[in-house]
């Protein structure tokens, strides 16, 4: 459900698009693609890529989705928390210019394990983009139903690639959310975002994207870190 209102925020998904794209080479690969949302802006732009989720239905779904599009390189199920990744995907090790992860590794329970894992994924100076939701004292019910174990902060993040990537950018993303999750998972305790609220946000994206800039991505509800691979 949370998916499919997602897909309706087409304003929101088209701002995460244009804040990664800069950084973005080829070949890349996506992974938790779900049902497609951000997948859809590459094709939209020409930028070939490879999908890829965890969950066999959702692959299901972009395989119909994406059928005869000839800038879909391919659907792959990828777990990125499997412990022996490097014999089960060892035809996709270092075969890639970027990999993206945006609002994924939150749901890895040892997200060491999934970032080194993503590492093994990229050629060499590859880059890894990864958006997480930011703030532990944001976590709520929203979180909870979401199957999120951690919030994180830009030093947190920082910390998580430095080992294995050079840092090339950190910031903050969507200062203007933080109020309505805290007020739909923390005040009125609810399991699921709003689809009405969503609407609304989504009409307020123009908005919103001046209230980062004038900020410096000082503060937001997400925060993003690129890495290099060393």
């Amino acid at each position: 459900m949370t998916l499919q209102h997602l897909s309706e925020a087409k304003q929101l998904n088209q701002w995460m698009f244009d804040t990664i794209r800069p950084f973005v080479k080829g070949p890349v690969l996506e992974i938790g693609s779900g049902i497609g949302n951000i997948s859809s802006l590459f094709v939209e732009n020409g930028i070939p890529i490879h999908l890829s989720d965890l969950e066999s239905k959702y692959c299901e779904v972009l395989r119909g989705k994406f059928e005869g599009e000839p800038l879909v390189k391919g659907v792959k199920q990828i777990d990125l928390s499997h412990p022996d990744f490097e014999n089960r995907y060892a035809k996709l090790l270092g075969q890639f210019g970027t990999v993206f992860a945006l609002n994924v590794v939150e749901h890895i329970p040892n997200d060491k394990l999934g970032i080194a894992n993503a590492k093994l994924l990229l050629k060499t100076r590859g880059r890894l983009i990864i958006l997480v939701p930011a703030y532990t004292a944001l976590y709520n019910d929203l979180d909870v139903h979401l199957d999120h174990f951690r919030r994180y902060n830009r030093e947190s993040l920082k910390k998580l690639l430095s080992k294995d990537f050079e840092i090339l950018n950190t910031q903050y993303f969507n200062l203007a959310g933080i109020v309505g999750w805290w007020l739909s998972g923390t005040v009125m305790r609810k399991k699921t975002l709003p689809e009405g609220q969503l609407s609304l946000y989504d009409k307020l994206v123009p908005l919103f994207r001046v209230a980062d800039a004038m900020t410096f991505k000082q503060v937001g509800l997400s925060v993003i870190a690129v890495g290099r691979k060393r």
